[in-house]
This record gives C-alpha cells, sequence and structure tokens, in this order.
C-alpha cells in the first residue's frame, strides 16, 4: 500500500486522515498544497514524509520555485521527523530532483524489506506483539518497519498476534495500524493506551516493537507521545523493547536525545475527535505530538543493516553510516 507517489507532474497522496472509513487520494500540484498535507497529516510517519518532501523539491523544481525558498518551506511542516530535513538535504545536492526523489522512495522500500527480515529473526513463532502508533507501509514507501518485521513474520508463516494500541490523541493506531493489519490478514486486537500495563502484568505481552521519528547518536529515541511509557512499562516488566527504522530516521549531529525538537500541536486534536468535542470549550491542553525514550530502555533497534544493541554508539560505529 503506497502513502505517496508521484503521478503525471504531481504529488498523489493516500489521506489518511479519511482511513479506515474513506481511501481517497489527494493529488498535490503546487508545493503550498504538499506543505499543507504534511503539515495537517493528510501524510505522515518519517520514512513517508521525508518521501514527501523528496518529491515536493522536484514539484518546486518543475514550477520554477527556487530550490533553497522550497527547501525552507518544507522544513517549517513538521519539525522532528528527521527524515523530512534528510531528503531535502539530499535532493538539493542532487542535479536530478526527480529521480533522487524516485531513489529515495526505492532505497525505503529496500531498507523496510531488510528491516523486516532482521526483526523476524527476534520474534517467535506464538508471540503475542504490542506496538504503538503507525509504522507500517502507510508511514513509508509501501512495506512498514514495525509493521514489516510483523509482516515479515507473517510471510514466513509464524503464528504471531499483535496488541494495537490506540494511540491517543489521533488514534493512529485504531485508524491506521488495524487497517494495515486486517489487509495483510495478520490476527490483532486493538486495546487502549492505557490497558498495555494489565495485559503486561497478566503476560499476555511477549515484547514491544515500534518505529521511530529520529534517533539520536546515543541510542535515545523520537517516537509518537505514549512511546515512553510503554518502555518504561515493558522494563518494569522484563520485556523486549524494539525499534525498527532505517538509517534515515537517525540524526548522528544530535549527541542525545535532549536535543530532539518536540512538535507541540493543536489543543483541539485533544479536546475533540472528528469534530466533536469531549471536554468543555476552552480547556487547557498540553499536545505534544512526540516523547523521547531514553536510550538504555532500548533492547535493540533493528535497521536496514542489521540489528543493533547497547552500547548503540560503538554499535553505530561498527556498521557503515553513509547515507
Amino acid at each position: 500500500m503506497k502513502s505517496v507517489w508521484w503521478e503525471d507532474g504531481a504529488v498523489c497522496l493516500l489521506d489518511q486522515r479519511r482511513l479506515p472509513h474513506h481511501v481517497e487520494t489527494l493529488r498535490c500540484e503546487t508545493l503550498a498544497a504538499l506543505c499543507e498535507a504534511i503539515r495537517t497529516l493528510t501524510v505522515r510517519g518519517a520514512p513517508a514524509i521525508g518521501i514527501a518532501a523528496a518529491y515536493g523539491m522536484a514539484l518546486a523544481s518543475r514550477q520554477g520555485v527556487e530550490a533553497e525558498t522550497a527547501a525552507t518551506l518544507i522544513r517549517q511542516t513538521r519539525p522532528t521527523a528527521v527524515n523530512l530535513f534528510w531528503a531535502v538535504d539530499r535532493v538539493l545536492k542532487s542535479g536530478d530532483p526527480l529521480g533522487e526523489a524516485h531513489a529515495i522512495a526505492a532505497e525505503d522500500d529496500e531498507a523496510c524489506r531488510a528491516i523486516g527480515r532482521w526483526g523476524a529473526e527476534l520474534i517467535a513463532s506464538g508471540d503475542t506483539v504490542l506496538t504503538h502508533c503507525n509504522a507500517g507501509g502507510l508511514a513509508t514507501s509501501g512495506y512498514g518497519t514495525a509493521l514489516g518485521v510483523l509482516q515479515a513474520c507473517h510471510e514466513q508463516g509464524k503464528r504471531i498476534h499483535v496488541m494495537v494500541d490506540e494511540t491517543r490523541p489521533l488514534l493512529q493506531g485504531a485508524r491506521l495500524t488495524t487497517f494495515e493489519l486486517a489487509q495483510a490478514g495478520i490476527p490483532h486486537t486493538l486495546i487502549t493506551d492505557n490497558m498495555a500495563a494489565s495485559l503486561m502484568q497478566k503476560k499476555r505481552i511477549d515484547l514491544v516493537i515500534v518505529g521511530a521519528d529520529r534517533i539520536a547518536a546515543n541510542g535515545d529515541v523520537a517516537n509518537k507521545i505514549g512511546t515512553y511509557g510503554v518502555a518504561v512499562l515493558a522494563r518494569w516488566h522484563q520485556l523486549p523493547f524494539y525499534v525498527a527504522a532505517p538509517f534515515s530516521t537517525f540524526d548522528l549531529q544530535l549527541p542525545s536525545g535532549s536535543g530532539i525538537h518536540i512538535e507541540e500541536r493543536s489543543p483541539d486534536e485533544v479536546r475533540s475527535f472528528a469534530g466533536v468535542p469531549t471536554a468543555p470549550a476552552g480547556t487547557a491542553v498540553v499536545n505534544p505530538a512526540f516523547d523521547v525514550t531514553p536510550a538504555d530502555l532500548v533492547t535493540a533497534i533493528i535497521t536496514e543493516r542489521g540489528v543493533l544493541r547497547p552500547d548503540y554508539r560503538e554499535s553505530l560505529a561498527a556498521v557503515s553510516v553513509t547515507r
């Protein structure tokens, strides 16, 4: 399932705001339209945002928009997912914006499939896996990171069951992850975010796997808000906590997660859902889109180049980081 692609001179996006009840495509023919689509979560998920940003640069080039101007506008859309900045910088250095964007999309697909193969080695037949937010094909070029691992297990014939956190406030787990798992035929159960601790206590979860939006050089992981809490629960219950992400999600210029800019989104996302108020108007709200999980809570990071384990600075140094 593709979330972003190039078609007849425009960037096409599967509108993730409308899923799971409506499968609709948004066609962005201008840079302004694409930037608004990224900002409003028509496309989301760090790798998919990166691909959209790359195609946005190609679109701007065709429209005659100066490259640095286009880059500035795209960079302003979402501040946390490093793939966006990485993709923009990569296209800026290229003499062929569209060709480079196509290459970024193709490489992401290859990376996700490799992540799936590496990660599947960590999961046994019969395991029940908890995941948080959505890190499937909708968040990537089409195969997925965390869900790519589960897809690989399914393709290998392993019997797995997935517990899906709903992921408040925008319910990416409930709306998107269950949608993808159902299409793949992978058995799953939807739970509210505050059920995870009880299920771990009752030994109904064997491990956790999530995606990432930015990973610092020391292995600190920024991911959807609530991930940190799940990691703490996993540590308390002595369960493996895995992160699946391509190398494009690493920000090796950041020594630790304390330097990651966490996006603060509209309070209306918390005070209401789908336009229906769920709290009194004017109620004060804090709405960070992401949190940071310290590296010492991460059992391993599954990448296309292998499984990295602590100390992450050392394991990163042991593999090529050329992008």
